[in-house]
């Protein structure tokens, strides 16, 4: 039998604080919560790990180098900057534009808890509109909405920095109507115009002057962007849910941004009232609705009032205890949507969740799901449940987001991340080069994609890290963008 160490009355205390700075050092400032604040600027850093074009010299994430610098060279313009959707090297204006819009959103409802990070926020959201303002009008009577060719680029395993596949661009017009994408580039221009009034107003009038110009091509020229461009975004990003969530998102955000009643008009009558469960890059329903219900809730206008009707029973829809909730958790108490990458589905609902709930709270107002009493602070509950649970409070103890606490995914599903940098490896990977040393290997990626959220667990909280396994292991800009908000509510609010 072993000797047991003596333990002296200083004993306790000296185990407290040494236990007490190992929760700091793991993320956890203090008992009970996650370090909020830290994950709000790494949630935001990540965009920079996504970054395409000539980098500023500001670059944080040192080990990415300049890449797609002739982007937009076949069609004769220049298509440079914007962001890699996830993953890979092509340039979705779809997600991307998605991206964008809660970006925005989110500084425009919590940029006053984000404190220097704000800065951060805003130079993420101005690294896609300076690429959007360029892709509305480089051409006339053209919307450029993608580059790269995604066939051909997934059959490589190379970085961005290496890129030799097609550089194909792809874009919608008059003939090739794409309501869907150009609706959600208006909403983009319209809600990052907001962001940049007071900082920036002459670029704020940019903003605000394309959007109107691509949100009027989408009113005028009807017709879902997958139908035009078939294969260059099918099966990646179709427009499963139709244009006419993204008519009537894009028209409320033109509408926030100017009130101009003809955006309202065009909304009220555009008869998008599908039910529904779900809030992404490809339905964005729930989101329109939340934010026309702000005018009720807030503004106490009436005109809004269906809208907050429908908003409630999305939010009835998600809660667990309510008799018409479609929502699935999993035991550790995570919400399950799709099997393939569910913290995107986790993430945007998050963010409905939390300002939602902001705005139940301006008024003190609550609802019922049947005969459930909600509250802001029921919704707010179930927010920071789930971010919390993102964060590592979940059976594995794991963060989904690379580089926060102790366990984190060290095999993620990205190009970049897994091969070694230019820096260290200054010879080129060619396309086929990566798979057997970098795609293939357990070995942990050389490159932290720091604040990356992946795609998470399966419906049983478990995660394998594994890099082949694109659906749990893949970190995707939408993912994080929709969780920039929530964190910096809870920043503001859990301070450490």
């Amino acid at each position: 039998m072993g000797m047991r160490k003596r333990v002296t009355s200083s004993s306790p205390c000296l185990l407290f604080l040494f236990f007490f700075f190992s929760l700091v050092l793991l993320g956890y400032p203090s008992l009970g919560h996650p370090n909020y604040k830290d994950a709000l600027v790494k949630s935001i850093l990540f965009f920079q790990g996504q970054r395409s074009g000539r980098l500023p010299s500001g670059q944080q994430i040192t080990w990415r180098s300049n890449s797609g610098l002739s982007d937009g060279s076949l069609a004769h313009v220049d298509l440079t900057g914007g962001y890699y959707d996830a993953g890979d090297n092509v340039k979705f204006n779809f997600p991307m534009a998605y991206t964008t819009t809660m970006l925005s959103w989110g500084t425009l409802e919590y940029g006053k808890r984000m404190g220097p990070e704000i800065k951060n926020a805003q130079a993420a959201i101005r690294w896609a509109t300076d690429y959007f303002i360029k892709c509305a009008t480089a051409t006339p009577n053209t919307l450029y909405v993608g580059v790269g060719d995604p066939t051909t680029d997934h059959k490589c395993w190379e970085r961005p920095e290496d890129m030799d596949t097609a550089r194909t661009v792809y874009s919608v017009s008059a003939s090739k109507p794409g309501s869907d994408v150009a609706g959600e580039t208006a909403a983009a221009l319209a809600a990052a115009s907001m962001v940049f009034r007071k900082v920036d107003p002459k670029y704020s009038r940019l903003l605000l002057a394309t959007a109107k110009k691509v949100m009027q091509f989408a009113m005028q020229y009807k017709g879902a962007y997958s139908d035009s461009l078939d294969s260059a975004v099918c099966p990646f990003y179709c427009s499963y849910s139709g244009y006419k969530d993204e008519l009537l998102w894009g028209a409320a955000w033109l509408w926030r941004a100017t009130n101009d009643a003809s955006y309202l008009n065009f909304l009220q009558t555009l008869g998008a009232n599908d039910a529904t469960d779900i809030f992404s890059w490809d339905n964005k329903l729930a989101g329109a609705r939340v934010l026309l219900a702000r005018r009720t809730l807030v503004d106490n206008d009436k005109r809004f009032e269906s809208f907050k009707q429908q908003a409630e029973d999305f939010m009835c829809r998600i809660i667990p205890n309510s008799p018409s909730t479609s929502t699935s958790y999993t035991q550790g108490g995570l919400m399950f949507k799709l099997a393939e990458s569910n913290l995107q589905y986790v993430t945007s609902i998050t963010f409905l969740l939390s300002t939602y709930a902001k705005y139940m709270s301006a008024s003190k107002y609550t609802f019922n799901c049947g005969n459930v009493r909600v509250s802001s602070s029921t919704l707010r509950n179930l927010a920071k449940q789930q971010v919390d649970y993102i964060l590592g409070e979940n059976p594995l103890k794991m963060s989904y987001m690379v580089g926060f606490g102790a366990n984190f995914p060290k095999r993620i599903h990205h190009r970049g991340s897994s091969i070694p940098s230019k820096a260290s490896h200054p010879q080129a990977f060619g396309c086929d080069n990566g798979f057997q040393s970098f795609f293939y290997t357990s070995n942990p990626n050389p490159n932290t994609l720091t604040g990356a959220i992946v795609g998470g667990p399966n419906q049983n909280d478990g995660f394998p890290d594994d890099r082949t396994d694109y659906s749990h292991s893949e970190p995707a800009t939408y993912i994080n963008a929709a969780i920039v908000g929530p964190l910096a509510y809870l920043a503001g609010s859990y301070s450490s």
